[in-house]
């Protein structure tokens, strides 16, 4: 089975609900590689906001 953008954005989203974030992270970054225009990227861009503001000394993105 082939995975498709929409899996990994399902997946990120899946691992954020579940406070894995450095996994979701890495699923949306699989979501758009696969699609640039995947609703991903605002989803990365929703955790990158959440880990500078939460976690500015382990986090640089």
């Amino acid at each position: 089975m082939r995975k498709t953008a929409s899996y990994y954005y399902q997946l990120g989203n899946d691992l954020r609900r579940r406070g894995d974030y450095p996994a979701a992270m890495n699923a949306y970054l699989e979501a758009i590689a696969l699609d640039p225009d995947s609703p991903a990227v605002h989803a990365k861009q929703m955790m990158d906001d959440i880990m500078n503001y939460y976690n500015k000394d382990a986090y640089n993105p």
